[in-house]
């Protein structure tokens, strides 16, 4: 857990000419699930968006594996061993579920099987000959989820994978999110519901205005969840 994965350092990032991340610094060793926490506008995704190099523009550092990937293409950083899963999710409605699940290219070895993948969402494999125009939002996010582990992906970025789903889908996200950190997996959530965020992360960023404004370790988590609640507004 000493080692860092990824570190990002003064992350600033454009849409056209709106300036909306100011700055930000953080870091994700090995192993370790960190959430990105904030309001809606806070600079969450747009975080994760500039890592992937999907923003306009940035300036900053993004090093991965100690490697400065910055100015690498999207699909440069996804081989170097990066799955985003973005909140539209992208799922093709024309494929089956299992046809969807085939599409992704190997980006390194390792990569889990079909088969894995139905043992860790059995509604995927009770779904696998339905068209993605069929799915449940909860199936369409844990496809989202499962198309990356195909991938041999090491480091998951996760754009709000929870928000709209019904508890019962919530539940079994939170369970295949703790399989993936025992098998070794480093995760990046960016979450609005803190009740599911909170037991399984190592570490919680807060984000406002584009910029990091408070650092919580989990073994801090319970003398600062009143500061936590104030900025994040729950």
């Amino acid at each position: 857990m000493s080692d860092i994965l990824l570190e990002v350092r003064d992350l600033h990032a454009y849409y056209g000419e709106s300036h909306v991340l100011h700055g930000v610094d953080l870091e994700v060793r090995t192993g370790e699930l960190v959430t990105l926490l904030g309001r809606n506008g806070a600079g969450r995704t747009s975080t994760l968006k500039a890592i992937m190099n999907l923003t306009d523009r940035k300036t900053g550092t993004v090093r991965f594996k100690s490697h400065d990937i910055g100015k690498l293409e999207p699909h440069e950083i996804a081989r170097r061993g990066i799955g985003y899963c973005p909140e539209e999710r992208g799922i093709y409605a024309g494929l089956s579920t299992e046809e969807n699940l085939l599409l992704p290219p190997v980006v390194q070895p390792g990569g889990m099987s079909v088969d894995e993948i139905y043992a860790m969402f059995p509604n995927l494999h009770e779904r696998r000959r339905s068209p993605g125009t069929r799915l449940s939002g909860g199936e369409q996010q844990m496809l989202a989820m499962a198309r990356i582990l195909r991938t041999g992906a090491r480091l998951l970025l996760l754009d709000e994978i929870t928000e709209g789903l019904a508890p019962v889908i919530v539940t079994a996200l939170g369970k295949a999110i703790r399989q993936l950190k025992e098998r070794g997996y480093t995760i990046v959530l960016v979450e609005q519901n803190f009740r599911f965020a909170a037991p399984l992360a190592d570490r919680h960023y807060v984000l406002e205005h584009g910029q990091v404004v408070l650092t919580i370790d989990r073994t801090e988590l319970a003398d600062r969840t009143d500061t936590l609640h104030e900025l994040l507004g729950v």
